[in-house]
């Protein structure tokens, strides 16, 4: 599977989460195998969960270490439609994750290469390789619409 099919997959997922009630930011994640087998797939849940913590890439990663049996997702590759912030770095570092795929940057609070650089941070037990870029007009386009949607709701 190729990144941008891959990305495609995530942005299912966002997607999904956007058009849920309560609608959640579009933010979607994809776990695949070394052999390309998609182990998990997740979109944000905090609004739906009232949960802090039920970021796509978290969700993914625990649906992952269920289908695998196994918490060490060594091989795997994960895709998200926005980089990482600094608690899902440390959740990708923490579960050997080999690789991650970005679609659009957050230089406001992302931490895999814009704020921080969390998930190659040379100085921890594992480091990530990182694509970043990958349909990122795309994937930012989404997330700009649904704030532009929701600031336009909250004015009227």
């Amino acid at each position: 599977m190729t990144d941008d099919e891959l990305m495609g997959l995530a942005l299912d997922q966002a997607r999904t989460a956007a058009d849920r009630e309560p609608a959640d930011v579009p933010i979607g994640a994809v776990v695949v195998g070394a052999d390309g087998e998609v182990l998990a797939r997740a979109g944000n849940r905090r609004e739906a969960d009232e949960d802090p913590t039920a970021h796509a890439e978290i969700l993914a990663l625990r649906a992952a270490a269920r289908a695998t049996g196994r918490w060490n997702l060594t091989g795997t590759t994960l895709a998200v439609t926005l980089e990482p912030c600094t608690m899902c770095a440390g959740a990708i570092v923490l579960s050997r994750v080999q690789r991650v795929v970005v679609g659009a940057m957050d230089p406001k609070a992302g931490a895999a290469g814009s704020l921080y650089d969390l998930v190659r941070e040379p100085r921890l037990n594992h480091r990530v390789e990182l694509t970043t870029g990958v349909r990122e007009q795309e994937c930012g386009d989404l997330l700009r619409g649904f704030f532009r949607a929701r600031r336009g709701a909250r004015a009227r």
